[in-house]
């Protein structure tokens, strides 16, 4: 075992409780510069990334299936891992049943964007599951650069971390960004989803640098971001919707994007 093990039993500890603080709250985890990574395959992205955890917390009812032994060899050697009964781990997270596992994780620093790449400008996006999905579709897509208002939710929050199901590790994200700063800077298109848009989607060239800009679920993309916008483009939606959930339409846009690439000759 190159792993260092140790064990914690009462739910009333020190370490559980910060541990629950931290799965909680957002500012919490900023200020310490972490990310709690819940279950296998979010702890296993991380390491193919090539991150390491600063301690694992080990549900004792799963510590004898095969892909968690597998996994634990694969932890850097040192690394504290903590056995926890699953009463215990209840405690310190927000699922309805405990994981397998928990990661305690330094909180990703995004490296200089890439003048020339497309990217992703989200603006105030509150839900977690839109937030993730936006974010899986991304990476699935292949633009990694994201930039996210100060508006929006925590993208390190475990709820957003399950819902993007480790896409977060291959992408360059941009918190707290000045997006009406980043589109002024940026050389490539700026195209703003807006219900009301003068041009649909397919109409317009979406290969090359570019930016995609979507809003928050209730209120859309801010005027002044509009302003900045080469266009506004609309989804044409023939059927008898009102509109996509932010997450659909940044999933038709990106997909789109890789139908014209995948087109041209």
């Amino acid at each position: 075992m190159h792993y260092i093990a140790k064990s914690i039993t009462s739910p009333h500890n020190d370490e559980v409780k910060a541990l629950a603080r931290l799965v909680q709250s957002s500012r919490d985890r900023r200020k310490e510069g972490v990310m709690v990574l819940e279950g296998i395959h979010l702890l296993e992205s991380w390491l193919q990334a090539g991150g390491a955890p600063s301690r694992v917390y080990l549900n004792e009812a799963a510590q004898s299936k095969h892909e968690v032994t597998q996994l634990l060899e694969r932890l850097p050697a040192g690394t504290v891992v903590v056995s926890l009964p699953e009463a215990v781990m209840a405690k310190a997270t927000a699922l309805a049943s405990a994981a397998e596992l928990l990661a305690l994780c330094p909180r990703p620093q995004p490296a200089e964007p890439d003048a020339a790449a497309a990217r992703v400008m989200l603006e105030d996006i509150q839900d977690p599951g839109n937030l993730g999905t936006i974010l899986r579709t991304a990476a699935a897509a292949g633009v990694y650069e994201i930039f996210l208002s100060k508006g929006c939710v925590d993208v390190f929050s475990p709820k957003v971390l399950r819902s993007g199901m480790g896409a977060h590790f291959a992408l360059n994200i941009h918190e707290h960004a000045d997006l009406a700063a980043e589109l002024q800077g940026f050389a490539g298109r700026k195209l703003v989803t807006h219900l009301e848009g003068s041009s649909s989607l397919y109409g317009h060239d979406l290969t090359g640098p570019l930016a995609l800009v979507f809003g928050n679920e209730g209120a859309g993309v801010s005027d002044g971001l509009l302003r900045l916008a080469d266009a506004r483009i609309r989804i044409p939606m023939p059927g008898h919707a009102e509109s996509l959930n932010v997450a659909m339409a940044a999933t038709v846009c990106l997909f789109e994007r890789v139908r014209q690439q995948e087109a041209r000759p």
